[in-house]
């Protein structure tokens, strides 16, 4: 797949792009990363890209004409029979979730644009974006942060990057629901009030009450810090009749 960048920061990109377990991916071609610095798109000496918003108010607005520029270099790069999808990183944006991940995981990739400033002109907006994405209900300086986030979940999810095949399937929300505690060497952590156990049915061998262990500290979790997820999987139908029992016994 491949995801072309337009960003006023390439910069921020490259140690992402070549560090931690998802660099494989990318260095692999599994997800093929374009960067295409915005102000390259400029018509004026200064490489301007933004202007006072129509109507006063503080801040900028990145310029429509620029940015247009980019999207027809980035199109015409790409050849694609298909436009592929243009995506604009903007707080009034779709929430990134791990169901939107995996479908862009299994996709052809897209076009991603980093806002920055106040804003896009909205008419460049309503012409060519496809669709708009937001990390959260929090205001970033710009689009490069969100836009590295779904690259390293996209990258995270193709074949071979992670050294375990089943590692992202236990991750918070491959199920819907938050991942269960975990815990390495040593078994026992002195503390100056007496030894930090690993719980015992972590070390026990059994794995089916290990499974069961950790399906309990996982609902519990979730119940706790995120009760939304539990009714999101009540609803889908994803919590057995062992799972009901259990959230009914704790004492939230």
């Amino acid at each position: 797949m491949r995801f072309d960048v337009i960003t006023l920061f390439p910069e921020l990109f490259g140690p992402h792009l070549t560090l931690g377990v998802t660099r494989r991916a990318f260095e692999g071609g599994q997800v093929d990363v374009r960067l295409w610095p915005l102000r390259d798109f400029a018509d004026t000496a200064y490489r301007r890209v933004d202007d006072r918003p129509y109507g006063g108010g503080p801040g900028m607005v990145m310029l429509a004409e620029p940015l247009e520029r980019a999207l027809q270099a980035v199109r015409a790069a790409r050849g694609d029979a298909q436009p592929a999808p243009l995506v604009l990183f903007t707080p009034t944006g779709r929430r990134i979730d791990q169901s939107l991940v995996r479908e862009w995981a299994a996709g052809d990739g897209a076009i991603l644009l980093c806002g920055r400033y106040e804003g896009v002109d909205q008419r460049f907006i309503d012409r060519h974006v496809t669709l708009e994405l937001s990390l959260g209900d929090f205001v970033l300086s710009g689009g490069e942060l969100p836009a590295l986030a779904l690259l390293d979940a996209v990258a995270r999810l193709q074949p071979g990057v992670l050294g375990d095949a089943q590692s992202h399937e236990q991750d918070s929300f491959s199920d819907g629901l938050l991942d269960c505690p975990h815990y390495s060497r040593p078994e026992n952590w002195p503390t100056p009030g007496g030894d930090d156990a690993v719980p015992p049915v972590l070390l026990s061998g059994h794995h089916g009450e290990i499974a069961q262990w950790r399906r309990e500290r996982s609902l519990e979790l979730t119940a706790r810090r995120r009760p939304d997820l539990i009714a999101a999987a009540r609803a889908a139908g994803a919590l057995t009749r062992t799972d009901e029992r259990f959230l009914a016994a704790l004492q939230l």
